[in-house]
């Protein structure tokens, strides 16, 4: 894509959002339309395939905050023909200006660096003098692609690998993303000498605009692979194995570097970006590195004490409670909690809680009374102390 091209999309458009649109509106705005627009789920429709890599695109800009920034900046400077001496002229990539001097764009925004940003946006576009800017022509790198995958609780808590099955542009496995026929390459295109742009001059200024001849690509390709049309990618379903780490947390992203949509012929593909959902579990709850969970205990285990059997991540443990324990009291077993990267681990967290019985049979009535005939006699008062007494 040229950079005319980029800077005439309108992004939030594709999206549906407006320009002020937080960071979260955009998060969702286009998960909606990925889900409704995805090729599973709408085979064979060309449209919606089309549809579905033009919110992939624009959500690629607009989903990183340093990508949006400098569109809208490009935009707005565009619109408004922001320029020292004047706007944009009426000519292709041209602006005018009356103050005589050559005026670079990388310098407006502190490009021009291999530390990419709007320098290496325009640095081919705007150059002192009107020569050709070696070295700034370079394949535009694929988008990045986002996906979600939902783990059980002790999944994310040990660490599993799960395949996940993508639709994306990737590359062509006929020319391996060179876009050319096999047994053919592309060519250096002769308009531009490779560089992707070709200069001139208009008075004080000289300026670049793509080359007609390759499309800003730098290259010819004279006999197009038949399967991506010379593009080097094509729209196909994979499978990629994900390995999550152990003790992974709800919401985490997973970054896969390369593995999101190909580049154009031959690019650095983009990155994949996997955001972890964890069910809950009907046993352990977690706080930070810390798994939770709450024991029923008979009155009795607690006041006389007692060693009780409890769950862990890998088997059963002995817990010893104390005698004279308080319900809800909390215990601790060091080392059976959710793993870290240093190798060790949380603890589990036990909170013990009294279990009423609902029913009891006469005897077990009568031993209960005579129970609290003698606590009564014996002086203890449950409410001794208490601020409501």
């Amino acid at each position: 894509m040229s950079q005319r091209e980029w800077i005439e999309k309108d992004f939030y458009k594709d999206l549906g959002v407006s320009p002020d649109a937080t960071q979260d509106d955009i998060k969702k705005a286009y998960r909606k339309l990925a889900r409704d627009l995805h090729p599973d789920a709408n085979p064979g429709d060309a449209k919606a395939e089309e549809r579905f890599k033009a919110i992939s695109e624009a959500n690629a800009v607009l989903s990183d905050p340093a990508k949006r920034k400098e569109y809208d900046e490009t935009r707005r400077l565009f619109a408004s023909g922001g320029f020292p001496g004047g706007g944009f002229g009426s000519g292709p990539g041209g602006f005018s200006g009356g103050s005589g001097a050559t005026f670079d764009i990388g310098d407006l925004f502190g490009g021009g660096g291999d530390g990419g940003g709007l320098g290496d946006l325009f640095g081919g576009l705007f150059n002192r003098g009107g020569a050709p800017t070696a070295g700034r022509s370079r394949p535009r790198r694929g988008a990045d692609v986002e996906t979600e995958t939902t783990l059980d609780f002790r999944d994310a808590v040990q660490g599993v690998t799960v395949p996940l099955r993508l639709t994306s542009p990737a590359p062509c496995t006929t020319c391996h993303g060179s876009g050319a026929q096999p047994g053919t390459s592309p060519r250096v295109c002769p308009n531009c000498n490779g560089s992707g742009v070709v200069s001139r001059n208009q008075g004080a200024f000289g300026f670049s605009e793509p080359c007609d001849d390759c499309r800003g690509s730098g290259s010819i390709i004279d006999s197009p692979c038949t399967d991506c049309r010379g593009t080097g990618i094509q729209n196909r379903t994979r499978t990629i194995t994900v390995r999550v780490p152990a003790g992974i947390k709800d919401g985490s992203r997973i970054r896969l570097a390369g593995q999101g949509e190909a580049g154009l012929r031959g690019a650095p593909s983009g990155d994949l970006f996997v955001t972890v959902h964890v069910r809950p579990d009907r046993v352990f709850g977690r706080e930070g590195d810390d798994l939770t969970l709450v024991l029923p205990v008979s009155y009795g285990e607690l006041v006389l004490g007692a060693t009780v059997s409890v769950p862990t991540l890998d088997g059963r443990v002995g817990l010893k409670i104390p005698a004279g324990t308080a319900d809800g009291r909390v215990l601790r077993v060091r080392g059976r909690g959710v793993p870290k990267r240093d190798g060790g681990a949380g603890d589990l967290l036990v909170t013990v809680k009294v279990a009423i019985p609902q029913n009891l049979d006469e005897k077990a009535t009568e031993a209960l009374h005579n129970y609290l005939r003698a606590e009564e006699a014996g002086g203890f008062d449950p409410r001794e102390g208490w601020a409501g007494a």
